[in-house]
């Protein structure tokens, strides 16, 4: 481990390196600026091409280190319980592709139910927009499936190989049995519960009891086989292997999430005007003597860091909030007596001596949209009627006459069951006096998903029309069940009767 010492000297730049084995000491010229701009880019692209080097995060307890543990301990229990519970002898939550059906306890969607889905992306963006804008990023600290998994495999990570200090240890000795014994049985372990997890993902696709028993058996589907393995490869590799990566590298929400922040926005900051000078010192110094802030320059917080940043530093786009140098600071704090706080959840405007405001424009703005499109959401969900109608007409010919010197207009519907049962229904036609409705078959029956096309010709004497184009209402009601009821407008066509 690095540690550096600048102090300036007649005009030089004196860098004391200490590291495990010698102390050396180094004269850097003082540079021009166009010189500094050059070393910069240098530096930014050796940034980019650098190799990646592994970051050993130090358990912390706390507050907050509690909050995201059972945090990822709701979010895991539900992942892997839900797909076993059961509804009417059926699974509770199943999203049945090769049936179209989408089960979610006692409702069922079809792919006509798109809509639905469609708003429940809207909410959960505006959701993310104003968590953003109220708190920073919680959502990476403590929900994000990336954070979530990648606890999990740091937690059996430091139950195989130890703590900090054990793991580093470990992986600078040269390989030997003992060695090979403890990666090849973390890494046993990683792959089981990554193929778990692969496992509980395509059992919400597909019936997860006779999914499993096929598994154990070798008996999956080609498809089904290929997804289990692929999401176990994508776990595995994700939260075993990228970790901080994906969130620094690969996930947009870090780029973008500038645009939600303003200086009112709740952040994790250091509190240089309490904490500068930093310097390492016994409890018994007094700091103020020495003219020290409270930071002690332990980097405790740069240890138990996952994305592996010094919060010291700033704000940066790497810090995803999980607060474990919260907990870590507020820990030192506590053995060398002095207040809390020094590094905690804050804002820009707190910092400088400002009033944060909560309430403003931009969260009015995001809860008034989020809670109007939350709300018609349930509510077009809780009345939504299990069975559809679309009335086409007939474009061959505008209208025709029959014999009986009725106009006549024909009609194509399209009936489509979404309920689990199958119905009888009763179709009826109105919106102009004597409407007669014809068609070929005097029941309508169609089964649970079944789409039926029923054409139908609608008659009317001349002399009821008032308009050359009339609005019409057809009816669908379902016998025995008054609930089940829909109605399609229309338009019938034919001469205005004068």
């Amino acid at each position: 481990m690095l540690f550096w010492l600048s102090i300036t000297v007649l005009g030089n730049k004196l860098i004391m390196v200490e590291d495990d084995s010698n102390i050396k000491l180094k004269i850097k010229p003082k540079t021009s600026p166009k010189a500094h701009e050059v070393s910069a880019n240098d530096k930014v692209e050796q940034e980019l091409y650098a190799k990646r080097k592994k970051i050993y995060v130090r358990e912390v307890h706390g507050l907050f280190a509690a909050l995201r543990t059972m945090g990822v301990a709701a979010l895991l229990g539900m992942y892997y319980i839900v797909p076993w519970l059961q509804w009417d002898e059926r699974q509770a939550v199943l999203f049945d592709l090769p049936e179209r059906k989408f089960y979610i306890l006692n409702m069922v969607f079809w792919p006509q139910d798109f809509f639905y889905l469609a708003l429940l992306l809207i909410v959960a963006a505006l959701g993310l927009f104003f968590v953003t804008a109220l708190a920073g990023r919680v959502w990476c600290g403590y929900a994000c499936p990336q954070t979530v998994w990648t606890e999990a495999f740091l937690w059996i990570e430091r139950k195989v190989e130890g703590s900090r200090p054990q793991q580093i240890k470990l992986d600078k000795q040269p390989n030997s049995f003992r060695k090979i014994r403890i990666k090849t049985t973390k890494h046993f372990i990683w792959l089981a519960f990554s193929i778990f997890t692969g496992l509980t993902f395509v059992g919400y696709f597909s019936p997860i009891r006779e999914l499993t028993t096929e598994f154990l058996t070798f008996n999956n589907g080609p498809w089904e086989t290929f997804w289990i393995y692929f999401y176990a490869f994508a776990t595995y590799g994700n939260a075993g292997w990228l970790r901080e990566q994906v969130c620094m590298y690969m996930c947009p929400y870090a780029r973008f999430q500038s645009a939600m922040f303003d200086h009112d926005t709740m952040i994790i900051s250091f509190d240089s005007a309490r904490g500068l000078p930093m310097g390492p010192r016994k409890k018994s110094v007094d700091k103020k003597a020495e003219g020290l802030g409270d930071c002690i320059d332990c980097t405790i917080c740069v240890q138990v860091c996952p994305t592996g940043i010094d919060i010291r530093d700033g704000l940066q786009y790497q810090c995803i909030g999980c607060a474990a140098c919260i907990d870590a600071c507020d820990d030192v704090m506590d053995k060398m007596g002095y207040d809390k706080g020094l590094i905690r959840y804050t804002t820009e405007n707190t910092l400088k001596g400002i009033q944060t405001h909560v309430f403003r424009p931009r969260m009015a703005v995001y809860a008034l949209i989020l809670v109007g499109i939350t709300v018609g959401a349930f509510y077009s969900i809780l009345t939504r009627t299990p069975i559809g109608m679309d009335v086409i007409r007939d474009r061959n010919s505008l209208y025709r006459e029959t014999n009986d010197g009725l106009i006549e207009n024909v009609y194509i519907i399209k009936l489509l069951n979404m309920d689990n049962h199958d119905h009888t229904y009763t179709l009826t036609v109105e919106g102009i006096p004597e409407l007669t409705l014809k068609k070929d078959t005097d029941e309508i029956m169609v089964k649970s998903g079944e789409v039926v096309e029923l054409p139908v010709r609608v008659q009317v004497d001349a002399y009821n029309l008032k308009h050359r184009s009339n609005e019409i209402e057809f009816t669908l009601q379902a016998e025995g069940y008054e609930e089940l009821r829909v109605v399609e407008e229309a338009r019938f066509l034919g001469p205005k009767f004068k």
